[in-house]
């Protein structure tokens, strides 16, 4: 049997890249899924390649009113969630001596109030037994040279989750951070130079760059039972980069 039957998850940014692979690995093992993302016009791309058991809500993780939106579409569609994947993040080179405020603001926007307002918008929905997923990144533990305001933001949903573990048994969730390296999907290509990507693909263990495949097999992981009693964790699935 598909591990996630009968299962209903959310998956913001799950309009491409990672997001969209979680979203459709989520699908296959059964679950009845929900995708954000900001544009309408990228989710409706996806929606055409997943089809059936998917639903597609516009939204921007980082304004809680349409976390308010999305979370009433959910319960009226479903009722219910059992897995929240929080997906939906910017990456902005800014190095020091060039950060602006503006930089700033956009990253900790998306990257940690949104992680923070979609868990908690969440919890009124929760099934007993959900599993939260916030997307880290093997940055938060080394931090790139002009990702270091990015690689913050995600060192500090790293500690959001640590803390919201100690929340488990209140609202009867599991919580852990999935932090990925050097994955290339659209956002990655966009933000990092070739030279850069081959460069850092010589310092991985494993020899080569990952694929959001991947990183959704690990997600399915610990959306899934089989992961029942894993909570307050990081798993990495960098290929060794930041582990050795």
């Amino acid at each position: 049997m598909a591990v996630l039957t009968g299962k209903v998850a959310v998956v913001t940014g799950g309009s491409s890249g990672i997001g969209l692979a979680i979203a459709r690995a989520f699908r296959d093992e059964g679950a009845t899924v929900f995708i954000t993302g900001r544009r309408k016009e990228t989710l409706d791309s996806a929606i055409a390649e997943l089809g059936e058991n998917v639903t597609a809500v516009v939204c921007d993780s980082a304004v809680p009113a349409e976390l308010d939106a999305l979370y009433e579409t959910v319960r009226e569609q479903a009722g219910h969630v059992d897995v929240v994947v929080a997906n939906a993040g910017i990456g902005i080179e800014a190095a020091l001596g060039g950060v602006t405020e503006e930089q700033v603001d956009a990253l900790f926007a998306t990257n940690v109030k949104g992680p923070i307002f979609t868990v908690q918008k969440a919890l009124p929905l929760l099934r007993s037994g959900a599993s939260i997923i916030v997307i880290g990144s093997s940055a938060a533990t080394r931090p790139p040279y002009g990702l270091e305001v990015y690689a913050a933001t995600k060192a500090a949903v790293r500690n959001l989750v640590r803390g919201w573990a100690h929340s488990s048994r209140r609202y009867g969730f599991r919580v852990n951070v999935l932090s990925p390296g050097m994955v290339p999907t659209p956002g990655l290509l966009e933000l990092v130079p070739e030279e850069v990507r081959e460069q850092a693909r010589h310092t991985i263990p494993l020899g080569r760059h990952g694929t959001p495949e991947e990183i959704a097999a690990a997600a399915t992981f610990l959306a899934s039972d089989a992961s029942s009693y894993v909570n307050g964790s990081e798993l990495a699935a960098d290929g060794g980069a930041a582990q050795v």
